[in-house]
């Protein structure tokens, strides 16, 4: 029996972070292995934008400031399948998991999944912050600024709303 190829065919947009090591280079790299994991399609990459941590606190200027950049994907993989992928691509860059909001090597989120709505213990979809997170905001109006954020609507005025204001670092060059 011939085994048929993943095709995907659902949207979703996925937000990238770092703030420990060579953030570009880690981030670059990212990108690359999440556009070769079977089953995932990158179809737009934003700039690369920097903004000071965030800790649960508020704003951290004593930690290193952070790159962010979001990615627009088709998946067939299901929101959790994704999810896993995504952790995959995370270890390979040596993720810590050691306190909530902590400095990081890589940090991947799903900010939306085919318009889902859903919460569990392990996924929330859309991204619970996302609406409020400029450095998610920005890299995504940039290359989608129709976008609609499920449960919160158009994020340009969601972008407006923040208090943040990300820093344009580099431009995507392919």
């Amino acid at each position: 029996m011939r085994q048929e190829k993943l095709r995907p065919t659902l949207p979703a947009v996925i937000a990238l972070g770092s703030n420990l090591g060579d953030r570009e280079a880690i981030l670059r790299a990212a990108v690359a292995e999440i556009g070769r994991t079977d089953g995932i399609i990158v179809d737009a990459v934003s700039s690369l934008y920097e903004t000071d941590a965030l800790k649960p606190e508020g704003i951290d200027l004593s930690a290193p400031a952070y790159l962010n950049a979001v990615l627009l994907v088709r998946s067939a993989l299901q929101p959790h399948a994704l999810l896993e992928a995504l952790h995959v691509v995370e270890q390979a860059h040596d993720r810590v998991r050691v306190e909530r909001w902590g400095d990081r090597t890589l940090d991947l989120d799903i900010i939306t999944f085919a318009g889902l709505e859903q919460h569990d213990d392990t996924l929330t979809l859309p991204h619970p912050r996302a609406h409020e997170r400029a450095f998610v905001l920005a890299p995504w109006h940039e290359i989608q600024p129709n976008a609609e954020l499920p449960g919160h609507g158009p994020i340009t005025p969601l972008l407006a709303a923040t208090y943040e204001s990300p820093r344009l670092y580099a431009r995507w060059e392919r």
